[in-house]
């Protein structure tokens, strides 16, 4: 079945109940902050497609999505340097950003991201939603410096996987988020 927990977990930490709960939460919560007006959601791929599709069934405002391929991560770990791998195909000069990202673990990436948005795509904002957060993770030149503005859940300084998440593109289509079992990373 697919929401009982697999065998390569070493930890649930939220359930599929949980997950759905919190997302139409946040919905909520962007529907009311940008009231009267047409947020533009920017999803930063490959994680957030899960997380994407359930939060913009929860907004009820018209809106617009785009996604970007953002890499930084090899592994298990981050290489500190992002590289966009797939970029915007339209202007967004003067809209109303929303990035929609599975994890703010580093920082890294949704730094470099909001400063080239603000910068040379002249975004008019920039606001950050994200499922999970690693607050324990983030590089320390950045603590302080970048947070989300909507978060999901905190998560803990460990390998987690499902919905959206994963491990060497295996595991995301989890309906639950767990902690891979440090023998499970091959």
């Amino acid at each position: 079945m697919a929401g009982e927990m697999r065998e390569d977990m070493e930890q649930l930490l939220y359930t599929e109940e949980q997950l759905q709960t919190r997302v139409r939460e946040l919905g909520a919560a962007i529907t009311r902050d940008y009231a009267g007006r047409q947020p533009f959601f920017l999803g930063v791929l490959k994680g957030c497609f899960v997380f994407m599709a359930d939060l913009l069934r929860a907004v009820d405002l018209p809106c617009e999505l785009e996604f970007m391929a953002v890499k930084s991560y090899r592994g298990t770990s981050s290489s500190g340097q992002p590289e966009i791998t797939r970029d915007l195909t339209r202007n967004v000069e003067g809209m109303d950003i929303v990035i929609v990202e599975d994890i703010l673990d580093t920082g890294v990436t949704l730094d470099y991201l909001r400063q080239y948005l603000l910068g040379p795509r002249k975004a008019a904002s920039v606001r950050i939603v994200t499922m999970f957060d690693k607050p324990e993770g983030r590089d320390p030149a950045l603590k302080g410096k970048i947070e989300a503005d909507y978060v999901g859940f905190p998560v803990p300084k460990a390998f987690v996987v499902g919905y959206g998440l994963d491990y060497n593109e295996r595991y995301r289509n989890l309906p639950y988020v767990g902690i891979l079992k440090p023998e499970c990373r091959d």
